[in-house]
């Protein structure tokens, strides 16, 4: 399965040319356990975008806003490639090989079962206590031992056995005349 992210929006300076500079977007890969990043223009998504909407789903693509220098244009726009390039990869169960170029991936399984990291890469959970049966199942009188525990909260709820109604019930301040 492919994750994908765009952490950051940088301008890039032209070099020949100073009124050229255009903004290049970080994209975070991570294939297979294996990250790498690819540095893409917004022009590049958009052709991106031109080459597959006709052969898979795809969400809507962010437009264009100028001018792009702002920070806050940038991030919007960020974010907007990033959700359109994230809904690719979800919508889609086979990519095509645009997108996989797009990315610098060779081959990586978009399903998410041919994914899973093999069995030595997992956490070991071994049991620290093992029972032969569910020990909270028992046919009825088999207790070994009384169960403490419940009759002190039960005798705390309600009233014990040996109680009477009139001891239990407290009796409030007697009325003159009564």
């Amino acid at each position: 399965m492919i994750a994908v992210s765009i952490p950051a929006a940088e301008p890039q300076a032209a070099a020949r040319s100073p009124d050229k500079a255009h903004t290049v977007f970080r994209v975070e890969v991570l294939c297979n356990g294996r990250r790498h990043t690819v540095t893409k223009r917004y022009s590049e998504f958009q052709a991106l975008h031109k080459r597959i909407k006709k052969t898979c789903k795809v969400p809507d693509f962010p437009p264009r806003h100028v001018p792009n220098w702002m920070p806050k244009v940038l991030e919007q726009r960020r974010q907007g490639l990033e959700l359109y390039i994230r809904g690719v990869l979800y919508h889609n169960k086979e990519l095509p090989q645009d997108v996989l170029d797009f990315l610098k991936v060779r081959r990586c399984p978009q399903d998410p079962k041919a994914s899973r990291p093999p069995a030595s890469c997992l956490p070991s959970q071994r049991p620290v206590i093992g029972f032969c049966t569910d020990p909270y199942v028992r046919p009825l009188g088999t207790d070994l031992l009384p169960d403490t525990i419940l009759s002190g909260v039960l005798q705390g709820l309600y009233i014990p056995p040996s109680c009477t109604p009139s001891q239990a019930a407290p009796r409030g301040p007697s009325l003159p005349g009564s």
